[in-house]
């Protein structure tokens, strides 16, 4: 059976530091037509599971606790049993959304979660959040990258428990050392490559927001 990513856009807001905001999130599901791992379950449990349908779902993946990319994902682990990943460096963030629920398993630097043909590498990329994380599998040319990497540059930095510098490092260290041909596959919007932004980050140093 051939594993394949999909993508699912849901709707709903961010919320954090007093302020609210309506986003779409990307929700990645990524496996075969037996077993799937979700990436960000985000907004809406009930898409999530009818786009997963018959299959087993192996894992709910956690790229950072904000509210948009957890909200659901209490809900889908009851409906599926699936089992919510998230790296320990942020609870803090989880425990704003979720005072009353853990998640099942961590999440660190180096981990490997396999289901379907997939093997998805955990790079601890913080920055956006201090326990942000990106998921890259070589075999299917791809890196999921949260909000830590977007087209045209890194995620925002400009709210609690974000740091520029840091994000930096992370970008230049664990993604843009990626083969150039890496798709990029972001928490929002379009997708793009390691070779179409790696040439951006003297600029993205200069801009430093």
């Amino acid at each position: 059976m051939t594993t394949r990513i999909e993508r699912l856009v849901t709707s709903g807001q961010f919320t954090l530091d007093g302020g609210t905001w309506d986003v779409e999130n990307n929700v990645w599901i990524v496996g075969d037509e037996r077993e799937v791992i979700v990436i960000d379950a985000a907004h809406d449990a009930q898409a999530i599971a009818a786009a997963v349908d018959d299959r087993v779902l192996k894992a709910i993946v956690c790229t950072h606790a904000h509210n948009d990319h957890i909200d659901a994902a209490p809900a889908l682990a009851d409906l599926t049993g699936a089992k919510i990943w998230l790296h320990p460096d942020d609870l803090p963030l989880w425990k704003l959304t979720h005072p009353d629920r853990d998640p099942d398993n961590h999440l660190s630097d180096g981990l490997v979660i396999e289901a379907a043909g997939a093997d998805l590498t955990v790079l601890h990329t913080p920055g956006h959040a201090p326990g942000a994380v990106c998921l890259y599998d070589p075999g299917l040319g791809a890196v999921f990258t949260g909000d830590t990497l977007f087209q045209g540059g890194p995620g925002a930095t400009g709210r609690s428990y974000s740091h520029f510098p840091t994000i930096i490092d992370s970008i230049r260290d664990k993604l843009l050392t990626l083969p150039p041909e890496t798709k990029v596959l972001t928490g929002h919007g379009d997708s793009t490559t390691i070779g179409a932004e790696a040439p951006q980050l003297a600029e993205w140093i200069a801009r430093g927001h």
